[in-house]
């Protein structure tokens, strides 16, 4: 009888309305003084008004930043939030296709940022405040936290590498922001120190350092080039790794006195800075001596640049957007990464691939879906920025699968084309499935919290501590995942897309859960379709199927 394999895979990255999560001290709810003041009936579940069922609707002379802290400021009471003026700074600015205003807030305390609390306010086509929706602490305001800095930001870094163990040689240089961080029910002034490495032990790192004492407060892995030179585009021809032919769009440089070489780079998208795929045992872009692409050794290269473009198309001719960031920022992936290295992961700046072990796995960007998921947490850090840990990152995992799902639309499985002789044999024809997730079994150190297969519904939630996969974050996802497979099944991939890159891109926030995200997603259809739409029902009710309310 064979070995039934469970792998321990992590497609790694590195949120929507209501209270704050557990990486956050749960505000202070003022809504019951709310209610009595004002006589009415908000949501005991949150702190600000989600989606009411009684919509706001309250005109507005406009819909600036300013005309939004006003109406902050005159329904103070109501919202729970004290002093918006002082303490809410704004972060940006979204008009969208269907003439709504989104003004994100960030809130500060003594103009120091509060980790992880946003609030939006959104506003129709005729300046009615429509919504508002986030996290506010109330907590930090209550505990009076001191906002001056003994420690300076580069001791803040030295403690902070040595904390995780950081190489001496970093991927980018360490950046440190003081934020007032809350962890455990304390308040506390740190310095959010990113570090970035690669290495036996890659890390997208942040470390929050007490500015004060130095003692390290919280930290988690959020995984997440020539003179006189000729370039000229040209299109090239690839083996994958499963020896599918791939037309390739590639860079011919030649200088004076030498032989041309061929690279792996497309700087020929109107916008775009390009697409590079690096080979990271040489550190370098992948060369060839010809345009033709067919050696075992670069066809994980072949993959991943093809379907880099597959995926920059996709968020470009469906969502109008430029690039991870929406700005046009370099598409870049790295392969070999690793020995026998059975995962994948975006670490905040590109992919990395790794050739898998050949028994479990393939080379990891042979699959579509897997690239992706992790050019997908790209465009998740440069929107909704869901913190990687409990159900934010969950959601922020779920987000990656199921848009991995959509590019690469044949199934609702995640990793099918990335799994090996042993593991098919197995049984295990995936990573993971968003039409049937119980089909795979959790990993030997998760099993215990649950039933021991992968949960579809909230009833089979895993409640794990911080230091098993941050709190759940690639198992728990699962659930959401079945919801968005149920509401596809019903709407189709095209609507469901539409949807769920809205709710991404306009109402989530940091510390979104699972309830948030299920009324982000109920109003982005809403958006769309109308409030009484076949689409609304059908969010709804692949919401309801799984057990979120």
């Amino acid at each position: 009888m064979k070995k039934r394999f469970v792998l321990p895979i992590i497609l790694s990255s590195a949120v929507v309305l209501g209270s704050a999560n557990s990486v956050l001290a749960q505000p202070q709810n003022s809504l019951e003084t709310a209610k009595a003041e004002s006589g009415t009936v908000w949501n005991q579940n949150a702190n600000v008004p989600l989606f009411v069922e009684e919509k706001l609707a309250e005109k507005q002379k406009g819909s600036s930043s300013q005309h939004a802290l006003n109406y902050l400021a005159e329904n103070e009471k109501k919202l729970g939030i004290r002093n918006p003026k002082k303490n809410f700074k704004v972060k940006n600015v979204q008009k969208d296709k269907l003439g709504m205003t989104h003004v994100r807030f960030q809130q500060t305390e003594k103009d120091v940022p509060v980790e992880g609390t946003e609030i939006i306010v959104h506003f129709n086509k005729q300046n009615e405040v429509v919504a508002v929706n986030g996290h506010h602490n109330q907590a930090v305001k209550n505990a009076d936290v001191k906002t001056n800095a003994d420690l300076t930001a580069s001791e803040a870094v030295t403690i902070a590498k040595s904390a995780v163990k950081a190489p001496e040689s970093l991927t980018y240089k360490p950046t440190s922001e003081l934020v007032v961080y809350t962890f455990e029910g304390q308040n506390t002034l740190t310095y959010k120190v990113n570090l970035n490495f690669l290495g036996d032990q890659p890390g997208n790192w942040f470390v929050f350092v007490d500015a004060n004492t130095g003692e390290v407060v919280d930290q988690y892995n959020a995984l997440l080039h020539a003179d006189d030179m000729k370039k000229k585009a040209i299109n090239g021809i690839g083996q994958g790794v499963h020896g599918e032919q791939r037309t390739l769009h590639t860079t011919k440089e030649t200088q004076s006195g030498q032989e041309s070489v061929f690279k792996l780079y497309d700087e020929t998208h109107q916008n775009l800075e390009g697409i590079y795929t690096f080979d990271h045992n040489t550190g370098d872009l992948f060369e060839n001596n010809s345009n033709a692409w067919v050696s075992d050794y670069a066809s994980p290269a072949v993959d991943a640049h093809y379907n880099s473009e597959k995926v920059y198309d996709y968020y470009l001719n469906e969502h109008d957007r430029n690039s991870l960031d929406g700005e046009g920022m370099p598409i870049i992936s790295y392969v070999h990464f690793g020995e026998n290295y059975n995962n994948a992961f975006w670490n905040g700046r590109f992919m990395t691939y790794g050739d898998g072990d050949g028994e479990f796995m393939v080379p990891l960007s042979a699959g579509l879906d897997v690239a992706a998921h992790e050019m997908t947490h790209g465009v998740i850090t440069h929107s909704a920025n869901l913190n990687y840990r409990n159900q934010s990152g969950a959601l922020n995992e779920s987000f990656a699968d199921v848009f991995g799902a959509l590019i690469d639309a044949d199934d609702w499985e995640v990793g099918e084309d990335i799994m090996a002789s042993e593991a098919k044999e197995s049984g295990r024809t995936s990573l993971r499935s968003l039409s049937n997730p119980d089909k795979y079994p959790v990993s030997d150190d998760i099993a215990p919290f649950g039933d021991g297969q992968y949960p579809e519904h909230m009833n089979e939630f895993y409640d794990l501590p911080l230091d098993i996969d941050n709190g759940g974050v690639h198992i728990n996802s699962s659930i959401t995942n079945h919801a968005a497979y149920l509401i596809g099944e019903q709407l189709g991939k095209d609507k469901l897309g539409h949807i769920y890159y809205r709710a991404l891109t306009t109402y989530l926030t940091p510390t979104s859960n699972f309830s948030d995200a299920r009324k982000a997603i109920v109003q982005s259809a809403e958006d769309l379709y109308g409030e009484s739409s076949e689409e609304v029902m059908a969010v709804k009710d692949g919401f309801d199927q799984v057990g979120i309310y």
